[in-house]
């Protein structure tokens, strides 16, 4: 099919996010030239907005628009209960569940030797001198079902292993080669609650 020069470019540039194909690309970009130019202008704002605004908690590494995000800040959380998961976008689903009132901490990752990613690029030094600081009792492996979180989970056991702290890791709720941002709020909630010791 042969598109107009700016649709070509614009079908292109949605084809970068992840889980769309050209088709949903070109649906995308004809939704778009059906909006008028103040709505594409705000979409497009937004998405800048965001880009300048949002950083990551120097503590646990989730979603903040300054220094500390909104966990870490939360005098009403339970400080002795951590849970550890691969993304940002973990959080906000766990979030959604209810179910949860500890601290995070934020991988951005999973241990990956074939992709170059091992435990420097995680972090992990700074995970467990976090644990010690703020003197955890469970730690949560929240780490998605596949490969990757599953070494990664193993590995963090491992670690944690010496501080004499609680390790646990939710239930397989969720489906295996699966990630935890796809998963419903019922799933989620009883992953937690089947967590189990590691």
């Amino acid at each position: 099919m042969v598109y107009p020069g700016a649709l070509k470019k614009l079908v292109e540039v949605l084809c970068r996010f992840p889980g769309i194909g050209p088709k949903t690309a070109q649906r995308l970009a004809f939704f778009l030239l059906g909006r008028s130019r103040e709505e594409v202008v705000a979409i497009a704002r937004a998405m800048v907005e965001a880009k300048d605004k949002l950083t990551f908690c120097e503590e646990c590494g989730s979603l903040a628009e300054v220094d500390s995000c909104a966990y870490c800040g939360d005098p009403k959380r339970d400080q002795k209960l951590l849970c550890v998961v691969q993304e940002p976008r973990d959080v906000l689903v766990l979030e959604q569940t209810g179910k949860y009132r500890g601290l995070y901490h934020v991988l951005h990752g999973a241990l990956s030797p074939l992709d170059g990613i091992g435990p420097e690029e995680l972090k992990l030094d700074q995970l467990v001198k976090r644990i010690e600081k703020i003197d955890v009792e469970e730690v949560i492996i929240a780490t998605n079902p596949n490969v990757e979180g599953d070494a990664t989970a193993g590995y963090l056991s491992r670690l944690f292993n010496p501080l004499s702290v609680r390790v646990t890791r939710i239930a397989f709720g969720l489906p295996v080669g699966g990630d935890i941002e796809y998963a419903d709020e019922l799933t989620l909630s009883r992953a937690l609650d089947g967590r189990r010791e590691m």
